[in-house]
């Protein structure tokens, strides 16, 4: 009707739509496959660094950090203490709009140079939640992989610690049971197997276990001696212990928090660095 209005009849509409796909499906595949082919090539290479980098490492038994650095063979061993650690997030326009690019990063000071780690995050949250992870089990408050990547419950006993074909099943059998519990409706259902239809089922978890075994068939780089050794175990009676300093300050963010239970982390810390800078200048005041 609305053709008929224009002077179109269905037929020039057809002409029309076809003449365009007909026109625009060669530059189309070609577009796939040159992303594709950029795609592949951005994998390809982040694989290879598993024999060429050594991972930076942590040692909680003796309170340190092992980095070594780009281009060198000698591992760095710095105390945890001394370690820094941000968060970063930048903001820019483009043709396309605004671009949030969101980072973590570590690093220390060696021999008068600044040596650092970063990377980029999907987000702040998800980089505060790769700093609290490490935090974590420095401090001993985190003692295996499930307390880190399994908040719902998606790994079972016998399970292998990364994702896969298993964590879907497990996945879909416990939403089942909360269906049963009467926690969750039909609404709940239809969107969660929609959403994994869209997402081609179980074809990333099968993609997920290929990639794992890729990685263990091509190999790490292998670690320097002096690594391996200062990644050996100690006997709990050499356990590195915290500082009285550290100590002190961990009090007074948990007194904080309790205090304030819905001031955010982030605040929760600046206030107390405030006020650790603020009595650190009095004492030296008092002193001179």
């Amino acid at each position: 009707m609305y053709a008929a209005l224009l002077g179109y009849s269905a037929l020039d509409i057809w002409d029309a739509v076809s003449g365009f796909y007909f026109a625009a499906w060669v530059p189309a595949i070609g577009m796939w496959l040159f992303a594709s082919a950029v795609c592949f090539a951005v994998w390809l290479y982040h694989h290879n660094l598993f024999t060429k980098v050594i991972p930076t490492r942590f040692n909680r038994q003796r309170r340190e950090a092992c980095f070594v650095p780009e281009g060198s063979d000698e591992p760095i061993f710095v105390p945890w203490e001394s370690l820094y650690a941000w968060v970063v997030q930048a903001q820019g326009a483009t043709q396309y709009g605004v671009i949030r690019q969101c980072g973590m990063g570590f690093g220390f000071e060696h021999e008068g140079e600044w040596v650092r780690v970063e990377f980029e995050c999907a987000g702040i949250a998800a980089a505060l939640a790769h700093w609290e992870a490490i935090r974590g089990y420095m401090e001993y408050e985190i003692n295996d992989l499930k307390d880190v990547q399994d908040p719902v419950d998606l790994q079972g006993p016998d399970d292998p610690p990364h994702e896969g074909v298993h964590t879907f099943r497990n996945a879909r059998a416990r939403l089942h049971q909360r269906i049963r519990d009467q926690e969750v409706g039909w609404v709940h259902r239809f969107f969660w197997y929609l959403y994994h239809v869209m997402t081609l089922w179980t074809l990333p978890n099968h993609l997920v276990e290929w990639e794992i075994k890729r990685i263990a068939k091509v190999g790490r780089r292998a670690l320097p001696a002096v690594m391996r050794e200062w990644s050996e175990p100690l006997p709990p009676d050499q356990w590195a212990k915290p500082s009285a300093e550290l100590l002190r300050l961990s009090a007074n963010v948990k007194a904080l928090k309790k205090r304030c239970p819905r001031l955010s982390i982030t605040d929760v810390f600046a206030q107390v660095y405030a006020r650790e800078k603020t009595e650190a200048g009095k004492r030296k005041t008092f002193k001179t």
